[in-house]
Parts: C-alpha cells; sequence; structure tokens
C-alpha cells in the first residue's frame, strides 16, 4: 500500500471542501479495500476491480469521517428508522445491479424487521448509478417517488424479481411509479426531469466518489464498511459492534 493516498483530479478537488478531503482521505482507502468485492460495471478496468489485502484503520479519524456520513435528515424521503438511532446503515446502490436487487429482497426486509422497526437502525439509500443512462433515470425515478412519500413502494418495485430485465425507459419508469402508488404521475415526471433530482443525485455519487465507492451494493454501518450482497450475519455482526460504538 503506498504511504500516502493518490491526490484526487483536479475535477473532483474543485467541488471537495479541502477540510473534508483530508479528514476523508484514509476512509477512501477504506472504501476502495472492500469494493472490489462488489458488483462492478463489466467495461471498468481491472485494477479496479482487483483483489487488495488489508483492514480497516483503527485511528480515530479515519472512522469518524465515515461515521460522520449519516445525515440524519428528519426529512429525508430517501431513508427509513429514526433520526436519532444509534445506528446508521448507508447503502449505495444501483437499480440494474443484480446483487442489489438481491440485497434488497433477501436481507433488507430482514433488517427492517428486526432493528429498524424496534429503533435500532436507520438506513439511508444514496443512489449510486454505475450502469449508464437507465442507471440515472432510475436513481432520479425513485427520487421523484420519494418527494410523493412512495420512495420506499417504488424501491419494491423496481428491486422485484425480473424487474431490471424490463430496463428503465420512459414508461416503465412510469409504470413503476404506478406500482409504487405515486399519486400525482404528472408532477413525478416533472419531479424526475428538475434540476432538483439531478442535484440530489449528484450530491450522492459526489460522496461515493469521496470515499472510495466504485461498485455497488456498497454499505456503510456506522464506520464498518461492508461490500456486496453479504449475508444476514455479516450485516448483524456490523450492526452489534456499532451498536455498541455508539453506546457512552
Amino acid at each position: 500500500m503506498p504511504s500516502s493516498p493518490r491526490k484526487p483530479s483536479p475535477r473532483k478537488r474543485s467541488r471537495t471542501p479541502l477540510v473534508v478531503s483530508a479528514a476523508t482521505a484514509v476512509a477512501a482507502i477504506t472504501l476502495g479495500l472492500v469494493s472490489w468485492q462488489a458488483t462492478a460495471p463489466e467495461d471498468k478496468p481491472s485494477r479496479e476491480t482487483a483483489s487488495a489485502a488489508g483492514s480497516a484503520p483503527r485511528t480515530d479519524g479515519p472512522a469518524a469521517a465515515l461515521a460522520a456520513l449519516a445525515r440524519r435528515e428528519a426529512g429525508d424521503k430517501l431513508a427509513v428508522g429514526r433520526p436519532d438511532a444509534p445506528v446508521v446503515l448507508i447503502e449505495y446502490s444501483d437499480f440494474k445491479c443484480g446483487y442489489c436487487g438481491k440485497f434488497a429482497r433477501d436481507t433488507e426486509p430482514a433488517l427492517v424487521k428486526k432493528y429498524v422497526d424496534e429503533g435500532t437502525l436507520r438506513i439511508e439509500w444514496r443512489n449510486f448509478p454505475i450502469f449508464g443512462a437507465d442507471s440515472e433515470a432510475a436513481a432520479k425515478a425513485a427520487w421523484a417517488a420519494g418527494q410523493q412519500d412512495r420512495f420506499t413502494a417504488f424501491h419494491a418495485a423496481a428491486y422485484a424479481e425480473g424487474a431490471k430485465e424490463k430496463g428503465f425507459g420512459g414508461e416503465r419508469l412510469t409504470e413503476l411509479a404506478r406500482q409504487a402508488g405515486v399519486p400525482d404521475l404528472e408532477r413525478f415526471q416533472r419531479d424526475l426531469d428538475s434540476p432538483q433530482a439531478a442535484e440530489a443525485l449528484r450530491r450522492d455519487q459526489e460522496e461515493g466518489y469521496r470515499i472510495g465507492v466504485s461498485s455497488t451494493p456498497s454499505f456503510l454501518v456506522g464506520s464498518t464498511p461492508l461490500a456486496g450482497a453479504q449475508p444476514l450475519a455479516a450485516f448483524e455482526a456490523a450492526i452489534a459492534k456499532a451498536r455498541a460504538a455508539a453506546r457512552p
């Protein structure tokens, strides 16, 4: 491992405050070490998906920087669970990612039932499309559904078995919104095409890239990074660790 992290490109540096870049430099390495395990786009360079050895840094600085990414915004339309829950799971996902769908169907419902419903866990979604224009359109559509409090239902419809194979073209997104019970489809379309949707997507993407996310699904449970559709036990262990760390 190099003695110091690679400097960001001028484009990324211009958008990221220096104080944030310094605080998350080692955090980026941490996410990079685990993200290779997740689903990466087929056209990604092989060096980005190569195996890397290592473990999360033990210093308090990087861990605190990762934990601080939890927004805990009371009005966050793309989150479930109490804003003051002791543990926050952040999920960076793409609607065209098969393993993201596996997590959404097989693992997330169990986490909601066991931890979110009783107040231990909050799940915050980050749109992180990496599979092209359809991925970005689906991400904006999910955000638009969320403006009418139907994000969770849209999320379930878009990740249903076989859903991604039907694509995410314009008519398909409207159909998913209808399935999700979005009450005003005209507003849904306006929100999907709005600058606010594009800005929300940019915010999520820049956060992910800043900390080294390069594939989906990638997760932060407190300050513990996880990658890929791992078994429920892996998330349970990370939640237990974060919960213990949160206790005074």
